[in-house]
């Protein structure tokens, strides 16, 4: 499987309204589409027969904030109101029809005349949503190579990995995840880790407008359940594992399996690459409706065959280096045996690292440029990322201390496991649960964490609209039921969590991890989000520390 040539238009044109410069804020380039093609292809009847469906439609907006003119607005029902109730905003602001469901449209009729625009109604406008939006701006993944990565750990980083070693090759890459949007080499921020459909089909618009050949993109169960990626069949898709999460979304383990193995059949992907370590991703390989490349990333043990026995990868030795990266050697389908690094620390890297690769060879990268590549990757932003490490040379007594987005109980386990080798002295970890969030999994952490760690501070993480309280007993049960003899603490407010856990330390010998929100650089509550950057609290914690210690500042 080779990669496709990028695409030769490279024009930037402004939105009607823009007064921003080129990349940012500017409609893709693409053909024109009259409301009635879009009416066709919905399967949707204009509800006000006599309103002109001649309209030329040039975008697709679900939110009334963010309409420019010549937009089909999309009024969806939501959590908390239905999007019909702002549907006269949006034509204010210059949507040109809308989209919406029987019920928005007994909205959208309460106030005609005032709403001179033709309404498109359907049973479900959100399964149809992905289409429209694919055609309205030029089916823009038809152009590109889509990668898609998939899985409870692991997406971010693996993504990641991809994304920047195409960029280190040459390539014009581009990445959709959880920590942003990457357009050759551009950064900006992201809401969801997979966006809207409409959103989604104007990045990949814009991509192809830049010249990109290739993405990489994180697609969550939501996404696929939501319809977010509908309109794309993906040139790849990757699997990395799942565990535990989502149970506020999904109603148990095997819908959110079902969900995710949507996406390896041939209406969504051509080919897949499965990391085949756990069961789920066993059970996907021998159920998928597409070619599959298979990975097995855990080394084979002195007394059996590893999990994954059978696969067409299989990593044979995988040994950490005292700067964190880990030496991997892995057996192709061929017989051929590739040496690779992995930059990043924790040896469920290593699933990470061997996924990123194959997910390259497929796209037509040599075996040997492909492990080049990935060794020159930097870390992902709050993915084992180090705040300070143990390689400075000014003398000191500082902790080596790491962030992480670990918010299940297998990734804090994972992580804390990874940790615990370096760490000769003690290993404190600081977490607490996201609220509005699957609490079956809040017990679950606390208990790996005082299986893993010396010392458990449990705090806050995004309360949302729950007791925040509430949420910490929940996991304060949890450790307590290890019956270990971790200390266990609880302290409100992440802050000051941070403050007591370095209090804990001694010196260079012990670790501190803040888990859960990694990248994340707000706390959310019932009254809203505030500022809160992991990563800089602590930097800020550790050179206070220094300085009342009266010895100089360490890697900051």
């Amino acid at each position: 499987m080779s990669c496709r040539s990028p695409s030769s238009s490279a024009a930037c044109t402004r939105a009607p309204t823009s007064t921003s410069r080129c990349p940012w804020n500017t409609r893709p380039t693409m053909p024109a589409m009259r409301l009635r093609e879009i009416a066709a292809r919905a399967g949707a009847r204009p509800v006000d027969s006599h309103r002109d469906t001649d309209v030329v439609v040039t975008g697709v907006s679900l939110d009334s904030r963010r309409v420019s003119p010549g937009d089909l607005y999309a009024a969806l029902p939501g959590a908390h109101a239905h999007g019909a109730r702002f549907a006269a905003a949006a034509v204010h602001a210059g949507a040109v029809a809308v989209l919406t469901d029987p019920a928005g449209h007994a909205s959208v009729a309460a106030l005609r005349p005032a709403l001179p625009v033709p309404v498109l109604a359907v049973e479900d406008p959100r399964a149809v949503l992905g289409h429209l939006s694919a055609a309205v701006y030029g089916e823009p993944a038809r152009r590109l190579n889509t990668v898609a990565v998939t899985g409870t750990n692991g997406k971010t980083t693996t993504s990641y990995l991809l994304e920047g070693a195409l960029r280190w090759l040459g390539r014009r890459a581009g990445l959709i995840g959880t920590v942003g949007v990457r357009i050759a080499g551009q950064l900006r921020p992201s809401v969801h880790t997979t966006p809207e459909s409409p959103d989604l089909q104007r990045l990949l618009a814009d991509m192809v407008d830049h010249q990109v050949d290739t993405v990489a993109m994180e697609v969550s169960s939501h996404a696929l359940a939501l319809h977010r990626v509908d309109g794309i069949v993906f040139t790849l898709a990757g699997f990395t594992n799942l565990s535990q999460d989502h149970l506020d979304f999904h109603p148990d383990m095997d819908d959110y399996f079902a969900v995710k193995a949507s996406l390896f059949t041939a209406d969504r992907a051509r080919h897949g690459v499965v990391v085949v370590d756990d069961e789920y991703g066993r059970r996907l390989a021998a159920t998928a409706g597409i070619p599959l490349t298979t990975i097995a990333a855990t080394v084979p043990s002195a007394g059996g065959p590893p999990a994954g026995s059978g696969a067409h990868w299989q990593v044979t030795d995988a040994t950490p280096h005292t700067d964190g990266s880990i030496a991997v050697t892995a057996a192709g389908p061929d017989g051929s045996v590739h040496q690779l690094t992995c930059p990043l620390p924790g040896s469920f890297n290593v699933a990470n690292l061997m996924l990123a690769f194959v997910l390259l060879t497929k796209l037509g990268v040599p075996a040997a440029d492909a492990a080049t590549a990935l060794a020159q990757v930097e870390g992902v932003p709050g993915r084992m990322q180090r705040v300070v490490g143990r390689a400075c040379t000014t003398p000191g007594d500082q902790p080596l201390a790491v962030v992480d987005f670990a918010h299940t109980p297998d990734a804090l386990a994972a992580a804390l496991t990874a940790l615990r080798p370096a760490t000769p002295g003690r290993l404190v970890v600081v977490f607490g649960a996201g609220g509005d969030r699957d609490p079956g999994k809040r017990a679950g952490m606390g208990r790996v964490a005082a299986e893993h760690a010396d010392v458990v501070v449990v705090t806050d993480d995004n309360p949302r609209t729950e007791d925040p309280a509430t949420i910490r007993a929940a996991v304060l049960a949890g450790a307590r039921s290890a019956g270990t003899d971790a200390v266990i603490e609880e302290v409100p407010g992440r802050a000051r969590a941070i403050e007591v856990a370095l209090s804990e330390v001694n010196g260079p010998a012990d670790t501190v991890i803040v888990a859960g929100k990694g990248h994340e650089q707000t706390q959310t509550f019932a009254w809203g989000a505030e500022p809160f950057d992991d990563s800089e609290v602590l930097s800020r914690l550790l050179r206070q520390r220094t300085e009342q210690k009266g010895q100089r500042s360490w890697c900051h």
